[in-house]
C-alpha cells in the first residue's frame, strides 16, 4: 500500500505555459482518489507524472515516503489500466495477464495463482483461453484491469477506462470497479474521468482541475473534497457549474439590502427579488453578483416571495424525472427538474420557488460568498 504527494509540481512542454500548476495533493493509502475536469485540463497528464511515463519540469513527487522524481516507471509500485485497453491480440486472455511477471521472471506456479486469482475476482476464468478479438468490450476491459491486479501494486491508475463502452457496460464496469477497490489490499487508487457520474459515484474524493486560462490563473486544483462537499460546497462559480448534471442556472443579481439571516438580491432583467443564504462580508448595496441554483431545487408551481415567474420552452419527459427549460430575459434558458408525470406544457408560464438555503451568490471573481443559516436550517459556512 502506498500513499502520494505532489508537493508545488509544475509540468511545461516547452515555452508553452504549464499544463499542470501549483499542484499540492496528499492521496492516502487505500484512498480511490479521481482526477475530474473538462478536456485540456491536464488530468491525463498528472496521472502520467505519477506513473513515471512524464517528468515534473518542477516541484516534488512522493509515493509513501520516496522521492520517486528520478526513479523510472517499473520501479515505482504502480500499475495502469489505459483508455484503450492496450492487450496483445495475437496472446490468449491468460497470457496477456501474466505478460509482466513473465517478463519479471517470477517462478511459474506464482504466475499460476496470480493470474488465476484475478480472473476469479473479474469473473474471467472462463475466458483466459480466448484471444482479445474474441471479447466483449466489457471483458476486454476486466482483462485490462486483470493485468493491473496480478502485479498488486501499491497504486492503481486508471486514465478513464469506460470512455470506449456503451452506457450499459459503463455502468457494469463502474459498479465491478467500486467493488474491486474493496478488495485492492490498502492499494491507493487514481482514476482519470472527464465524466461526473464516475467521478461522484466512484469517488472518495474528487480533484477538480481547471483548463486553460483558469489554470494560469488560479493553478491546476480548482477544489478538492469528497463528492457532496463539491456539490453542497463549491468553492467558485466554477466548481459549482460543473458538478451537477444537468449544471447549475447562473442570472445576474444585483444587491439590493444585507440582513442577519441573508442577502436580499434584485434580477435586474425581470425586478424580481429574492432572499440568498449567504453572508455579507464585503458587500454592499447596488454591487452586482451571480445567482446560483441547482434545477433540482427550484420549486414548480410553489407560491411565496422567494419566488420567480417564467415561460416554459421546452420540456424533455426522462420518465422518472422531467427537465423544465424555462426562459431567461438575461442570458442562456434556466433548468428545471420537476416530477416524471407533472403536466407541464410549452408556452405555459410556471411560478418556480427557490428557497434562499438552496440559492448561491458568486462576486464578480467567481468566488462562492460563505452561507448563513436561514429560519433554522442547517448553516452551509465556506
Amino acid at each position: 500500500m502506498a500513499s502520494i504527494t505532489l508537493r508545488a509540481a509544475q509540468k511545461a512542454y516547452g515555452d508553452a505555459p504549464p499544463v499542470i500548476r501549483d499542484v499540492d495533493l496528499a492521496i492516502g493509502e487505500h484512498e480511490f482518489c479521481v482526477f475530474l475536469g473538462p478536456s485540456g485540463c491536464g488530468k491525463s497528464t498528472l496521472l502520467r507524472v505519477i506513473a513515471g511515463l512524464e517528468d515534473l519540469s518542477s516541484g516534488d513527487l512522493y509515493i509513501g515516503d520516496k522521492r520517486v522524481n528520478d526513479i523510472p516507471s517499473a520501479q515505482r509500485s504502480v500499475a495502469m489500466v489505459f483508455q484503450s485497453y492496450a492487450l496483445f491480440p495475437h496472446m490468449t486472455v491468460y497470457e496477456n495477464m501474466s505478460f509482466g511477471l513473465t517478463l519479471a521472471k517470477l517462478p511459474k506456479a506464482e504466475i499460476e495463482q496470480k493470474v488465476r486469482e484475478a480472473a476469479r475476482i473479474l469473473q474471467l476464468e472462463e475466458l483466459l483461453q480466448r484471444k482479445p478479438k474474441e471479447l466483449s468490450g466489457g471483458q476486454r476491459q476486466r482483462v485490462a484491469i486483470g493485468r493491473a491486479i496480478v502485479r498488486r501494486p501499491g497504486v492503481f491508475l486508471f486514465d478513464e477506462p469506460l470512455s470506449n463502452l456503451d452506457a450499459t457496460l459503463r455502468s457494469q464496469t463502474r459498479v465491478e470497479i467500486a467493488r474491486l477497490h474493496r478488495q485492492f489490499e490498502q492499494a491507493s487508487v487514481v482514476y482519470v474521468t472527464h465524466d461526473q457520474v464516475e467521478a461522484m459515484t466512484l469517488a472518495d474524493r474528487i480533484v477538480l482541475l481547471h483548463a486553460g486560462a483558469d489554470t494560469q490563473r488560479f493553478g491546476s486544483i480548482a477544489q478538492v473534497g469528497t463528492p457532496m462537499e463539491l456539490y453542497h460546497h463549491p468553492r467558485n462559480r466554477f466548481v459549482a457549474g460543473f458538478i451537477g448534471s444537468p449544471r447549475m442556472n447562473f442570472m445576474p443579481a444585483q444587491v439590493v439590502s444585507l440582513h442577519d439571516n441573508g442577502i436580499l438580491v434584485r434580477l435586474p432583467a425581470t425586478g424580481e427579488t429574492l432572499l440568498v443564504a449567504a453572508q455579507g462580508n464585503g458587500v454592499s448595496p447596488g454591487q452586482e453578483l451571480t445567482l446560483g441554483v441547482r434545477p433540482e431545487h427550484m420549486e414548480i408551481g410553489q407560491q411565496g416571495s422567494h419566488a420567480i415567474t417564467r415561460e416554459v420552452v421546452l420540456v424533455e419527459r426522462l420518465g422518472e424525472q422531467t427537465y423544465v427549460h424555462l426562459d431567461e430575459p438575461a442570458g442562456q434558458p434556466l433548468v428545471a427538474k420537476a416530477p416524471g408525470d407533472a403536466r407541464i406544457a410549452r408556452g405555459e408560464r410556471l411560478r418556480v420557488a427557490i428557497a434562499p438555503v438552496c440559492a448561491y451568490l458568486f462576486d464578480g471573481d467567481g468566488v462562492a460568498l460563505a452561507r448563513t443559516q436561514v429560519h433554522g436550517a442547517l448553516a452551509v459556512a465556506a
